[in-house]
């Protein structure tokens, strides 16, 4: 998309200003890279995200997350099944690492920061976007949805929370950075 803009004042000569944004969503990897390259990012960040959550944290003397039980407590308000279904949390964890998660960085917010805010550096990008996934799991999915108090109520897990979305952010954008063709 090229935007080109005339900016006059009175009695001073005309300037033309043009700016170009490429939005190149796929990287400028073909479709089979960026899928093999999203599904490495997904299963590196899962397992930073679990391993933060269930062995660094606790060995910290913090709470351990818990994104299963929470997916199984949405499972259970959202379909009504009394105890919710423990495989299908298992598959929402997994779905949103694996899938979900890093599409959100690499199909939106890279491609979007690469062309409309190429001066903010890609890893405070990403501790952002980090923010968000925490906001969108404490606050849509487990207040929102699945009826807990915003944020857990700012429990010691809201931080521990917070820490292993920003992780996982971080990954999925060094996996995805590191695998980018020169020049993107």
């Amino acid at each position: 998309m090229t935007t080109s803009t005339t900016l006059t004042t009175e009695g001073a000569p005309t300037m033309n200003a043009t700016a170009t944004h490429s939005l190149d969503l796929l990287g400028g990897r073909t479709l089979g890279r960026f899928i093999m390259t999203m599904l490495f990012a997904g299963a590196l960040s899962t397992v930073a995200f679990d391993y933060f959550g269930q062995s660094l944290a606790p060995m910290l003397g913090w709470p351990n997350l818990a994104p299963v039980p929470l997916a199984n407590q949405v499972l259970q308000v959202v379909f009504g099944w009394p105890g919710g279904y423990a495989p299908g949390a298992h598959f929402l964890h997994y779905a949103a690492g694996l899938l979900a998660y890093p599409l959100g960085w690499m199909l939106i917010v890279e491609p979007l920061r690469r062309a409309y805010a190429p001066q903010i550096h890609w890893l405070l990008a990403a501790a952002l976007y980090g923010v968000a996934l925490w906001v969108f799991a404490l606050f849509v999915m487990a207040s929102l949805i699945a009826g807990n108090p915003p944020f857990l109520g700012f429990i010691p897990l809201t931080w521990v929370a917070l820490a292993g979305h920003v992780l996982f952010a971080l990954v999925t954008a060094i996996v995805d950075r590191r695998d980018a063709p020169a020049g993107v």
